[in-house]
């Protein structure tokens, strides 16, 4: 009998969690700093996607925690994503879903890689830059398969 009962209230309590999470954020759990970040969005919020909600609320939570110099960084990026067409846009989301479906491993490889590229003097990378334009699909293809590990270093005998 107490099995039973178990049972019946942890499905009751699924259902319930099930059903909080199909209406999404309500406008009155937003915290009062993501409220004032979505007012824009306060009449319409109800009719929004659950998904859009979490996604919103989980965005202005962290430009709440933004200094200023990172709100006007953000400002940047965000005036620069506008003036893209939407074939840019779509590549960009592509490539960004093939990034988030990697390991960890080649994530963290992929970030030092393009931090060491963005470190280096400008005509390093312009060399590299144009050494890649030159390349064939075929280059480019044996390039991306190379080992992934590789010395940091080569000696010039």
């Amino acid at each position: 009998m107490k099995l039973r009962r178990l049972v019946l209230v942890t499905a009751l309590l699924m259902a319930g969690t099930a059903g909080a999470d199909d209406r999404g954020l309500s406008w009155d759990e937003l915290e009062p700093e993501q409220q004032r970040v979505l007012i824009r969005f306060e009449d319409g919020w109800d009719a929004l996607p659950a998904d859009r909600r979490e996604r919103l609320a989980r965005g202005a939570a962290r430009w709440a925690g933004m200094t200023p110099e990172q709100r006007e960084e953000a400002r940047r990026r965000f005036s620069a994503w506008r003036e893209l067409s939407d074939e840019r846009r779509a590549v960009i989301r592509e490539r960004a879903e093939i990034f988030r479906s990697l390991s960890p491993e080649d994530q963290r490889r992929i970030r030092d890689n393009y931090r060491r590229f963005r470190q280096m003097h400008h005509d390093r990378r312009e060399m590299l830059r144009d050494r890649y334009r030159r390349m064939t699909p075929e280059q480019r293809q044996r390039l991306r398969d190379r080992p992934r590990e590789r010395p940091r270093s080569r000696s010039r005998d």
